[in-house]
């Protein structure tokens, strides 16, 4: 059952995943969550973030933002960035992860989707069938649902670790 929502990975954060290593082995395109993934919840795109999309650009990926938060938000936060985005992005269903890779002329199997939540970002990249990155929230204040459901994630974490 918890298996649904077990990450393909897991890392302590974005900043520490090996690009060039996933470019080397055929991914082409990043899908991105942004609150606590990138940045803490809520603020702009700052130094470390410009300076890894230069970087994946300059690797060669294609890269969309994919984010449950309002277009004001995200454009916000893409200002500095520049990708494609998809706001109210409604996660874990497969609708936008599947435009995100048509947006960025990928596929499931040239796909790799970053986030911080199993029951939104990891679900949802798993239901659509692109392999997924869970990494360690940047921040720990977050909204009142989203504490709720890191005690449940805990439990699936639980699970996860000791398979």
């Amino acid at each position: 059952m918890f298996q649904n929502f077990f990450p393909d990975k897991m890392v302590r954060s974005t900043y520490d995943i090996d690009f060039e290593k996933l470019y080397k082995d055929g991914v082409r395109g990043l899908i991105f969550d942004i609150d606590n993934t990138l940045v803490p919840h809520g603020a702009p795109a700052d130094d470390r973030a410009r300076a890894l999309f230069r970087r994946l650009k300059d690797i060669g990926f294609a890269c969309c933002l994919l984010s449950n938060n309002r277009a004001r938000r995200v454009e916000m936060f893409n200002k500095d960035i520049k990708v494609n985005y998809i706001c109210d992005a409604r996660k874990p269903s497969r609708a936008n992860y599947e435009k995100a890779m048509k947006l960025m002329g990928t596929d499931k199997s040239n796909t790799v989707f970053i986030g911080d939540q199993l029951f939104t970002d990891i679900y949802g990249a798993k239901r659509t069938g692109i392999a997924n990155i869970l990494v360690a929230p940047i921040h720990p204040k977050e909204e009142i649902q989203i504490v709720l459901k890191r005690k449940l994630e805990n439990i699936v974490l639980y699970f996860y670790k000791n398979k």
